[in-house]
């Protein structure tokens, strides 16, 4: 391509970015304005509105266990949980509405709090004395977020973040690495809750009711040992818009299931999750040469209960392999696009390499205050994850694990949902 033909679609392209950027803004003034009619009911001091996935997730991540333990402590409270698929199962005390406008300008503006694991719809508008909770859907991770992505980070990503973050009161967060980073990440200059993460206290301690429970339910051996496969989504604009897709795995599951089966021993299963923004339009995972031995939970809401009872966790980016490290189960990076990857997202938290001689260190220039090292085996092709499973070394794997998390100056006890509840009580009564 020439570069006169290459200047013509760029500018083509900025025009295209101008004019949906202020189609979102006119859209947004009009938003703003049902909010403000809605401003004709009162807040009620006792009435919580949450909302995961920008309304694709349902009774699960974070949110999930701060309604539980705030139910467990004033079952007098109400909650509304915002959804797109009214179908969504949850506990008799939760009540399903609509992610539409409307929907979201009577519920949001008469709730005292708002808790959210994602971003509000842009022209989303907050009164004075709510109080707002993020509960970020991923903390320590590996992809690079907001303003840390550079040109990656469109304009009207910036909006929609900032006016998102202008309204937050406290985001929650597990470690000092989160935040250092998150101030750029989520374009916000407010407070933190260093609690931990509540969807993390079910990984804490002694797993075994929820290895059992999982067998149970999925009808295979007690006995069986299983993995999961967690794959991020990837994440794209063009002209301004935002678009979310998978791609087909290089992943050899009959390969690596063997070689799981010859380092660990036992009868090993495969528990596949795909990203809840991707669930709803996937197909269920099938594989004949595994039949049988295959389980697809990318529909379940709550990916923490099946995580606390695997044995090993595989993923490429996903920010749950932090999650599942800090039980000290073994997690295996399966990173086949490394350099594709770094490109789209424009930079990432972790100097990647899959050289196992080579330390994975965190990136200086978005994390300086942090020295950190990645404790988990990286793999480029299934070659390299047939290596690194065989010659995994458990107390070395420990032992780096607890260095990573001391670096990070990590959060987790088991107790982060009763910090989160002990906070938001406080607004509620105060």
């Amino acid at each position: 391509m020439s570069c006169k033909s290459s200047n013509r679609k760029r500018i083509q392209n900025t025009l295209k970015e101008e004019n949906y950027i202020r189609y979102r803004r006119l859209k947004a003034f009009f938003n703003r304005i049902c909010f403000y009619i809605c401003r004709i009911f009162p807040v009620k001091r006792n009435l919580i509105s949450i909302c995961t996935f920008e309304g694709k997730g349902g009774f699960g991540c974070n949110p999930k266990y701060v309604a539980e333990e705030l139910h467990r402590r004033e079952p007098s409270l109400q909650f509304v949980w915002f959804v797109n698929d009214r179908t969504c199962k949850f506990p008799d005390y939760i009540r399903r509405v609509p992610n539409t406008l409307w929907s979201r300008a009577y519920w949001l503006s008469t709730s005292k709090i708002w808790i959210d694991n994602y971003r509000k719809p842009y022209g989303t508008c907050k009164r004075k004395g709510q109080y707002y909770i993020n509960t970020w859907h991923a903390n320590i991770g590996f992809k690079s977020i907001g303003l840390w992505r550079g040109d990656a980070f469109s304009q009207m990503a910036y909006l929609v973040s900032r006016n998102d973050s202008d309204m937050i009161d406290d985001v929650l967060i597990d470690s000092k690495f989160c935040e250092v980073m998150f101030p750029k990440g989520l374009v916000y200059d407010g407070t933190f809750l260093k609690t931990g993460q509540p969807r993390c206290d079910i990984l804490y301690g002694d797993r075994k009711i929820w290895r059992q429970k999982f067998r149970q339910e999925n009808h295979i051996p007690e006995q069986a040992k299983v993995v999961m496969f967690a794959p991020t989504f990837r994440e794209g604009a063009e002209n301004g818009k935002r678009t979310v897709f998978s791609e087909v795995w290089s992943l050899d599951f009959s390969r690596m299931l063997k070689n799981l089966t010859i380092r660990f021993g036992g009868e090993w299963y495969l528990c596949v999750r795909v990203h809840p923004q991707l669930a709803a339009s996937e197909q269920e995972y099938q594989n004949q040469e595994l039949k049988g031995r295959v389980i697809d939970v990318s529909r379940r809401d709550d990916m923490y209960e099946i995580l606390a009872g695997m044995d090993v966790f595989v993923t490429d980016y996903s920010s749950a392999a932090m999650d599942a490290g800090y039980s000290h189960m073994p997690v295996f990076i399966y990173a086949d696009d490394i350099d594709i990857y770094i490109k789209e997202r424009g930079s990432m938290l972790w100097n990647l390499s899959t050289d196992p001689n080579i330390a994975v260190q965190n990136n200086q220039r978005i994390t300086p205050e942090i020295m950190a090292e990645l404790p988990y085996p990286i793999a480029q092709n299934n070659e390299e994850l047939e290596k690194r499973i065989l010659h995994f070394d458990e107390v070395r794997y420990l032992e780096r694990a607890q260095r990573f998390e001391k670096a990070v100056q990590l959060v987790f006890d088991g107790r982060a949902s009763e910090r989160v509840a002990d906070r938001i009580l406080e607004k509620i009564h105060g």
